[in-house]
């Protein structure tokens, strides 16, 4: 009966801190990359329509180039409608970038804002039930008032809404959650035919109909998305919904835990890291545990600011990390010291095995040190 495109949470014009120089160039172009994609993907399906739902921009507050590149790229095929929806982070209030000078002017024909709560047709015999946001902070179920304001039809209903269902808030006394079992009574009672939702950006099948999806979002944002970076083509046909993910992300978050005790841990996390691919968009979080040498950690430090400079980012997670410095024989008779120099060194393994800023600094003087000598010698 009809087959379209769903996808979500964009967020056009998001910076992330730990992305320097033009790193943050390649993010935020893969952002963009990712709409050719989606429109390329759902003309190749055949699909009717593509519904975002949500979070189109990080903010109202984004620029105008941010914008205008997002509008070319859904206008490089005018054959694939657009349909935008409101979210948290870009709701349509008084200040909304879907009435900024610089979307109303540009908006290409195949873009439309999903402004109301009224069904809209998005192909013959099929119709959109939105839920827009009109502020960041609802204090109702947008999507259950946009079921309960319609009214009864003899067509094909997506309802597209955005917003944190109830099984999978935190808080679900929270003023905007979505109810769950509402959503899927309306399911059940042939109401709706498919929930397209957005905000969760991993991919998730909501609840036990298989008609209510969170698309997730196409590119990660994040180290904590279990499935992020896909879309989903939506076949609704006489009797059954089927959904078929996509991927079309190229950017990812790699967050891992490593002890280090040795040589051949250090191999270890050095095969690692040579094992990852498209390293320049892959942002990498490292937990280090354990205790090294002097001479193991001026190699772990040398380790990690090589793979820095290939890796969009590399961060060392300090809150997970307990990296203790404990010079050994070796450190010892290589460093050469004696006196004062010998009481300092002992200062600094101290404070090196204590825990906060100052023992990370220790840490990095002592490798420092050693490295220094090192060279020397």
């Amino acid at each position: 009966m009809v087959k379209f495109l769903h996808t979500a949470d964009w967020q056009l014009g998001m910076t992330r801190h730990f992305l320097a120089g033009e790193a943050q160039a390649r993010f935020d172009g893969a952002r963009i990359d990712v709409i050719h994609k989606i429109g390329n993907l759902a003309a190749d399906e055949g699909c009717s329509f593509v519904v975002v739902c949500g979070d189109v921009f990080e903010s109202s507050q984004v620029s105008r180039q941010v914008v205008l590149r997002a509008f070319e790229a859904m206008g490089a095929t005018p054959d694939v409608t657009f349909y935008l929806l409101p979210g948290n982070h870009d709701p349509l209030d008084a200040s909304s970038v879907y009435t900024s000078p610089a979307f109303t002017r540009h908006k290409p024909d195949n873009v439309v804002v999903l402004g109301d709560s009224s069904p809209v047709e998005a192909a013959s015999g099929v119709e959109l039930l939105p839920a827009p946001w009109f502020t960041k902070r609802p204090l109702a179920d947008l999507v259950a008032e946009a079921c309960d304001a319609s009214e009864s039809s003899d067509a094909v209903r997506i309802l597209v809404g955005h917003g944190a269902v109830d099984t999978l808030a935190p808080d679900q006394t929270r003023p905007g959650v979505i109810s769950l079992s509402a959503l899927e009574r309306g399911i059940g009672e042939g109401r709706i035919r498919y929930a397209a939702l957005g905000d969760r950006h991993s991919s998730t099948d909501v609840g036990r109909t298989g008609r209510a999806w969170y698309s997730g979002a196409p590119e990660p944002t994040d180290y904590d998305e279990v499935d992020p970076g896909n879309v989903l083509v939506v076949d609704i046909g006489a009797d059954q919904v089927s959904v078929e993910k996509h991927p079309v992300g190229t950017w990812r978050f790699l967050r891992k835990d490593w002890e280090v005790t040795g040589d051949a841990d250090l191999d270890a996390l050095e095969d690692w890291l040579n094992g990852i691919e498209g390293k320049d968009r892959a942002i990498v979080k490292l937990a280090l545990v354990g205790q090294v040498s002097l001479a193991q950690k001026a190699r772990l430090d040398s380790l990690l600011e090589h793979h820095a400079d290939l890796l969009a980012a590399l961060d060392t997670w300090e809150r997970r990390s307990e990296l203790a410095v404990v010079p050994d024989d070796a450190d010892l008779i290589l460093l050469g010291l004696s006196g004062f120099a010998m009481e300092a060194l002992e200062d600094l393994g101290e404070l090196a095995e204590s825990s906060g800023e100052q023992a990370v600094a220790a840490r990095d003087a002592m490798a420092l040190l050693h490295r220094l000598v090192g060279t020397e010698s």
